[in-house]
């Protein structure tokens, strides 16, 4: 919108402007209108350029307002005149005299348009500066009065002496050229000066000035003035010169506002022209002088005094200047000389190379940091080619950058940045960064050797896609090598199979032997499962013992072979890895196992869920006995998506009382009272099924869920064995707890004791019931917690013996005070002769040990015949009775014992109804009532 404002504006100037001067070529149509346009046309025309120029000065608030105001001033006197002018001939009809008010209002118009012009102009910063301007002005001034005095005025003062005109019209008639001679001045030594500022409206001012005096100089000329009236066409370049004056301000200010935001424009070639014309102008000035006088000498004329004068001073004014820029050129050229060094100092002692290379690529100046830092003298590189010391495989890159780079235009981009290898003076490849710039068709290259850097970058781009142990890919790059497996030319090679692999029993040997020997243990595998695949195969570590591989597809079609094969190939690496290890000295040889699980790609499968089916199938192969393949196979997840969403359902079962209390009978082998029960726990869902503790406990991954478990499966089991004892039937309870969970911080000895007083419960009437399967419990913890149980009243129950590898060392340190015996020893008691004697052989120690034995899974009466014959006290099974609720095991109580198979024996191992206190080795502080 701004440009076309701007764009209308200049052609209504433009319409307006040639309307008067046409209208002035023919005379307007009749003398009274010529008059009147002549006259108040003028006078109205150098009004507008007074109000224009005064209210751009008070909306304009840069350093440029004096000017304007001035400007104003000038136009304002030019309005004044012309309107006194036309007093005369328009209103009274007649001549105007000589001098008159309108001398004076024009004689007033050029001095503030010169102060005006000064204010515009760039102020010198020095004195010199200023000095130079003055003698500038006058030179141009001076010549223009010697040319102007030889043609005319010399005549014109000449006849005014001889006819005896008056001093005031004599001086008037001199005044005007020589006012105009001054404006002329400024105007020409201001040109080349003039400040950036709204340059657009200045220019435009100092050309409607310059049309003002070139339109004064024409009516003072001698021929012009004698038949000069109002309305000619002169008068158009008056009237043209107060339009454009008024229009400057705004019609610039419009112009400048389609540029917004304001962009410095490029040097243009014209400038350096323009400069030259700056540096030229006085010396033109003095030949212009010089002329005048040789025109007054070829003429035959006296030379007048005026000229001499003129003509002398404009010499001296020339010489002074010339002695002043004769002195600038020796500062100059001093600090040229001494910035040369400067930079010389620079270039030659920076680190950085610069080298300057013409365009044909040859090298035409090398800095001496080419020395120390490429170990080449910068000598012997001066004069090759910059693409002789580029490597090969950079050399296209470069010559393209290079390209792209001279072809984009300078103010776009005037600098690019490349890094390639340069040959150093050892042969040696050095990593270079190289800023470049264009120089006189050539290119100058900053260049600095960053081969440490580039080489930190690699380290670093190594040590983020490797493990720092092993050195093998980590889980990053080894998901981007499945990524790229599955992509490309791979897509849907179903021949690709991934591995997990974990080591079965590395955490034993870190326990046993120290994280040094594990880290040792780790290396050998990962150097031997690196041995093992092939070179376009991937081997990885995922973190702690878990390693994984990735067999690439050979794009055979028959997916069963090569099952086949890829199973062979993990049966090898399993067998590799489980071989015997090394590590520390005097540790001997160390064994672990290794599961692993493979998985298939499938078309459309993502890179996550091939590595999720391979982690399944090898947690499927640990789950399966460890040390051992297994494939991936589709049930495999939905057994995942069903044990999650149990393990979910689980955590809120508690919260919503979903679980519930049963008590199995402990009976006494020889009488069939029941001597104790065993608390057991049972999870019926809101769907109406049934979960033993070894469904939903085998699903339950979270150990704050299944510690709250345990402490409410305590909790309820104190406290119905209290109601019962309260009741009359004081039996006791026993609950099965983990090792682990018996030494958790969480749940301290203090707690089961606060808990047992709470209830009330009597001494030895709560039996705790420990696995030994767990070995990574330390026992010396484990046996200080469960005296410190014993000094509380409750008994000691080894559960599961028979089947666990620490039974005899439990046996050894632990205060037990009953033997529970495995299930799978209870089986096959019957059936098997061998399992028979490894039975009798456990009660025996029991029974010499002076321990209570119990047999857990005593479901047959076959069994119950064959563990009395062997000395076994107690019992619990299907035989007697199953799990029983509250009201169910009451009854039971109520009936005081189970029919027995067979006859009872006549002198039993072990006696009582209950299983009854031991005295001896582990003495113990009953919790009395309260």
């Amino acid at each position: 919108m701004g440009g076309t404002g701007a764009m209308v504006s200049q052609i209504l100037l433009g319409l307006v402007c040639g309307g008067y001067a046409v209208g002035a070529a023919l005379g307007w149509g009749s003398p009274e209108l010529a008059l009147l346009m002549g006259d108040f046309g003028l006078s109205a025309a150098a009004l507008i350029a007074a109000v224009s120029c005064f209210l751009y000065a008070r909306a304009d608030g840069d350093r440029c307002r004096p000017a304007w105001l001035l400007f104003s001033v000038s136009s304002l006197m030019a309005s004044g005149g012309n309107a006194v002018w036309g007093w005369y001939e328009v209103v009274l009809g007649g001549r105007v005299p000589s001098p008159s008010l309108a001398d004076l209002f024009f004689l007033c118009f050029a001095p503030p348009a010169v102060v005006g012009l000064l204010v515009l102009a760039k102020r010198p910063v020095t004195r010199a500066g200023w000095l130079c301007l003055a003698l500038d002005s006058w030179l141009i001034g001076g010549s223009l009065l010697t040319i102007s005095w030889s043609l005319a005025l010399a005549h014109t003062a000449h006849l005014a002496d001889t006819e005896g005109v008056s001093v005031a019209r004599a001086a008037l008639s001199l005044a005007y050229p020589l006012l105009d001679i001054v404006l002329v001045s400024m105007v020409l030594a201001l040109h080349f000066r003039r400040s950036s500022v709204n340059r657009s409206a200045v220019n435009t001012a100092i050309a409607a000035l310059a049309l003002t005096v070139l339109s004064d100089a024409l009516f003072t000329s001698p021929l012009l003035r004698q038949s000069y009236h109002s309305g000619q066409l002169l008068d158009a370049g008056w009237f043209a010169g107060s339009l454009l004056l008024a229009y400057a301000p705004w019609g610039a200010r419009s112009a400048a506002d389609d540029d917004l935001p304001p962009v410095e424009a490029p040097r243009q070639a014209g400038h350096p022209i323009a400069g030259s014309l700056a540096a030229l102008t006085p010396y033109l000035a003095a030949a212009v002088c010089t002329l005048g006088i040789l025109y007054n000498v070829i003429e035959g004329r006296t030379v007048d005094r005026v000229v001499v004068f003129t003509g002398c001073t404009v010499a001296l004014a020339l010489v002074v200047r010339q002695a002043i820029m004769l002195v600038d050129n020796i500062a100059l050229t001093q600090e040229l000389a001494q910035k040369e060094n400067h930079f010389r100092s620079l270039v030659q002692g920076s680190s950085d190379v610069i080298m300057i290379a013409a365009p044909s690529g040859v090298l035409r100046y090398v800095s001496p940091a080419a020395a120390r830092v490429y170990g080449r003298d910068a000598e012997d590189l001066v004069g090759t080619e910059l693409a002789s010391i580029i490597h090969p495989d950079d050399l296209g890159r470069v010559v393209h950058e290079l390209r792209r780079f001279l072809a984009a235009p300078p103010a776009e981009e005037p600098n690019t940045r490349i890094e390639c290898r340069f040959r150093s003076g050892t042969g040696d490849w050095l990593n270079v960064e190289s800023t470049v710039n264009r120089h006189q068709g050539g290119l100058i290259l900053n260049s600095r050797d960053v081969t440490e850097r580039v080489r930190l970058q690699a380290q670093l781009q190594h040590n983020a896609e490797h493990d720092p142990l092993t050195g093998l890919p980590n889980r990053a790059l080894f998901t981007d090598r499945v990524r790229q497996a599955l992509g490309g030319r791979r897509t849907g090679d179903a021949g690709t199979a991934v591995l997990f692999i974990d080591l079965d029993g590395f955490k034993a040997v870190n326990d046993r032997l120290g994280h040094q020997a594990g880290d040792e243990l780790l290396v050998q595998a990962a150097r031997r499962l690196q041995e093992s695949v092939r070179a376009g195969d991937t081997a990885a570590r995922l973190g702690g013992d878990e390693f994984a591989a990735i067999i690439l597809g050979d794009g055979a079609g028959d997916q069963s072979a090569r099952e086949c094969q890829v199973h062979e190939i993990a049966d090898r690496l399993r067998l590799t890895l489980s071989q015997p290890y090394r590590v520390g000295v005097g540790a001997g040889d160390v064994r672990v196992a290794a599961s692993i699980g493979v998985a298939f790609a499938e078309p459309g499968i993502t890179p996550s869920d091939l590595m999720r089916n391979a982690d399944l199938a090898m947690y499927r192969a640990k789950a399966g006995g460890k040390n051992r393949v297994e494939l991936y196979a589709p049930q495999m997840q939905a057994e995942v998506v069903r044990r999650s969403e149990l393990a979910a359902r689980l955590r809120n079962a508690l919260r919503d009382g979903e679980f519930a209390l049963l008590h199995q009978p402990v009976v006494h082998l020889a009488t069939g009272a029941v001597a104790a029960v065993a608390a057991q726990a049972r999870w019926r869902s809101a769907q109406g099924i049934l979960f033993t503790p070894a469904e939903f406990l085998r699903v339950s991954e979270d150990g704050d869920r299944t510690a709250e478990l345990g402490r409410w499966l305590l909790e309820e089991a104190v406290e119905q064995a209290a109601d019962r004892a309260r009741a009359g039937h004081p039996v006791p309870v026993s609950v099965r707890l983990s090792a682990r969970r018996l030494l958790d911080k969480a749940a301290p000895t203090s707690s089961i004791e606060a808990l047992l007083t709470r209830h009330r419960l009597p001494s030895g009437s709560l039996v705790i019931e420990v696995a030994d399967s767990d070995h990574r419990v330390p026992f010396d913890e484990l046996e200080q917690r469960l005296v410190a149980l014993r000094r509380l009243g409750v008994r000691i129950a080894l559960d599961g013996f028979g089947s666990g590898y620490a039974a005899i060392n439990a046996l050894r340190r632990l205060p037990i005070d009953v033997l529970k015996l495995d299930r799978g020893l209870v089986e096959g008691v019957v059936e098997s002769a061998r399992l028979h004697k490894i039975t009798s052989g456990l009660l025996r120690i029991a029974c010499d040990l002076g321990m209570q034995s119990v047999a857990d899974g005593v479901d047959v009466p076959e069994q119950v015949l064959a563990l009395r014959a062997m000395g076994c006290t107690h019992g619990q099974g299907m035989a007697f009775s199953g799990p029983l609720d509250e009201y169910r095991l009451r009854r039971a109580l109520a009936r005081g014992a189970f029919p027995m198979p067979g006859a009872a024996p006549a002198r039993p191992v072990l006696t009582g109804g209950s299983i009854p206190f031991l005295n001896g080795s582990h003495a113990e502080t009953p919790v009395p009532p309260t």
